[in-house]
């Protein structure tokens, strides 16, 4: 009599990613606050497409079908939300993002000074010693990056820490994206499409042309960037 063989049993297994997400801030009026993300969508189309993108509402009382409508009004512009934040889940429709917990954000925290005789791990690094090409992406949360090449036009350097670019910069790049405001932006020629410190940008619209095809720094004033030669 033959036995019967029963079909061994998959486990399921489950696996961490971690993705870097942007966070909206709607404010009121929400019509005032769409008219901003069609200002930066002009200056920089397609700049949100694929990317995480979490709605975090504890600025604004929306009801769901507010929410729903906003969702909706930023699918039509090419963003996708990924989650809620800053508000309940009871009572909200089934068909929107879902409630997001534990979000936080990385900043770095400062350190109380230390003895001489503690010695400091150095502070991380990525070394790129060829050019980023146009529609790579390099991101590197935990420090700085140097590219001794070029960054070209569609290309994306995404850094915890400082950007030192040694040819010119065409491309977008975003510096301290973990709260360091005190992370620069250095190339040997500015033709950047966006620079961005601490999730304040600039576009090439606003990068005066005096300074254009120069070698320029970037760095955070308050809220403001600023851009400068380098001499």
């Amino acid at each position: 009599m033959d036995s019967k063989v029963e079909p061994q049993r998959q486990v399921m297994r489950l696996r961490g990613r971690s993705y870097i997400a942007f966070v909206f801030s709607p404010f009121m009026p929400i019509v005032n606050w769409l008219e901003e993300i069609d200002a930066t969508l002009a200056r920089s189309p397609g700049f949100f497409v694929g990317r995480p993108i979490v709605l975090d509402l504890s600025a604004v009382d929306l009801s769901s079908h507010g929410i729903a409508h906003l969702v909706s009004n930023l699918e039509s512009r090419g963003i996708r939300v990924l989650g809620l934040e800053g508000v309940e889940a009871t009572g909200l429709d089934a068909g929107l993002p879902p409630v997001l917990i534990g979000g936080r954000g990385c900043a770095i925290e400062q350190a109380e000074p230390k003895q001489v005789e503690d010695q400091r791990p150095p502070t991380p690094s990525l070394l790129l010693q060829t050019p980023v090409r146009s529609g790579q992406r390099i991101v590197f949360a935990e420090g700085d990056i140097t590219v001794l090449g070029s960054v070209g036009s569609g290309a994306e350097i995404v850094a915890g820490g400082s950007i030192h670019v040694y040819g010119t910069l065409r491309g977008r790049a975003m510096a301290g994206i973990n709260g360091n405001a005190a992370a620069r932006i250095y190339c040997q020629k500015i033709e950047a499409e966006l620079v961005a410190i601490d999730g304040y940008y600039q576009t090439a619209e606003d990068i005066g042309e005096t300074l254009r095809r120069r070698p320029a720094q970037a760095w955070l004033d308050g809220e403001v960037i600023r851009i400068t030669p380098l001499n």
